[in-house]
């Protein structure tokens, strides 16, 4: 059985300071379902790719196996950030992790698994900077766009959380509070209390592709107070659940030939469109999804006329929303 749970995002970033201590959450990742049964477990593969070339041994990170929380299991002192550091020509060396993902308790050492998502982590050669020195984009947001992915047609699933878990531990003494501003009817919803991010129902690609949110934060500190605000923008992953459709609803077109044409003239032409998919490159992938036919038992007319296919995106309007397709001409 294919794995049907996945990952929202393709990566994740987030800063590791030094002398941090073992126990530190960075940050939380999440999966979403592709059925109600299904359980996700989270898994660390064993090994830190350091550049290209290098891996090291992870001793450092570590993942909660159900919630999907990244943390420090050892502190990151001087020496392992030199160790760490070496023949990294970036000004700020990174490490990459790789998250897996089943819907089963991860066997020892398994990490074979095709669902995976890449954990960048910037090593910052400094110690943690004080609450008080930080902006107040830093406190309520990391690097990262806000940008997700969901797959049409499957269930409902919380698929981010908005407070930053190094933050929420290190800075207690400020008050932080989210917002998701959204048009009226949008199928998501953000959650006080766990700060998390749903989306409430399955989505059609059909009917929308694309839903533009905005993620407001305030910070609070004593009588001072600062607002942010960023773009939360999901992206709906398309299913191919939609059959073509042709706009007078006939799948075939009568060619009248006059005497005397010249090679190449158009005798009929028949229009296709498809709302489900949009051109894939190479283009002749596309080309097999659909073909046309002349129908006939008489090999001269065969060997005489032929069929030309050419396509191209266009876009429907579903709900005063766009929504990508591909136009077929034969």
């Amino acid at each position: 059985v294919a794995l049907g749970l996945y990952f929202p995002r393709k990566e994740y970033l987030e800063n590791v300071y030094l002398d941090e201590p073992a126990g530190m959450p960075l940050l939380r990742i999440h999966a979403l379902r592709d059925s109600h049964e299904e359980v996700a477990h989270f898994h660390l593969c064993q090994n830190l790719i350091i550049s290209r070339a290098r891996q090291h041994e992870n001793n450092w990170f570590q993942i909660k196996e159900k919630t999907g929380l990244l943390y420090l299991s050892k502190s990151l002192d001087r020496e392992d950030f030199n160790m760490l550091s070496v023949g990294n020509w970036m000004p700020v060396p990174k490490v990459m992790l790789y998250v897996f993902l089943s819907s089963h308790p991860f066997q020892e050492k398994e990490c074979d698994s095709a669902t995976r998502t890449t954990v960048f982590l910037s090593l910052i050669n400094a110690t943690a900077p004080a609450c008080s020195s930080l902006t107040a984009r830093q406190l309520c947001f990391t690097e990262m766009d806000l940008s997700f992915h969901i797959k049409e047609n499957k269930p409902p699933g919380t698929f981010h959380q908005l407070q930053l878990p190094s933050i929420h531990h290190l800075c207690q003494n400020l008050s932080i509070s989210y917002k998701l501003l959204a048009a009226e009817g949008a199928p998501f919803r953000y959650n006080e209390n766990s700060s998390s991010v749903r989306v409430t129902q399955r989505l059609d690609r059909e009917e929308r592709e694309r839903y533009e949110l905005i993620a407001k934060c305030t910070v609070r500190e004593g009588l001072r107070e600062m607002q942010v605000e960023v773009p939360f923008l999901v992206n709906v992953l398309d299913e191919d659940d939609s059959p073509p459709f042709l706009p007078n609803g006939t799948d075939t077109a009568d060619a009248v030939v006059e005497f005397n044409r010249k090679e190449g003239t158009v005798l009929s032409t028949l229009t296709v469109y498809d709302a489900d998919t949009t051109p894939i490159y190479p283009l002749e992938s596309s080309r097999k999804k659909y073909t046309g036919t002349i129908i006939t038992d008489d090999p001269w007319i065969s060997e005489t006329f032929r069929v030309e296919h050419i396509f191209d995106e266009i876009h429907f309007n579903p709900n005063g929303s766009q929504v990508r397709g591909t136009r077929h001409e034969y």
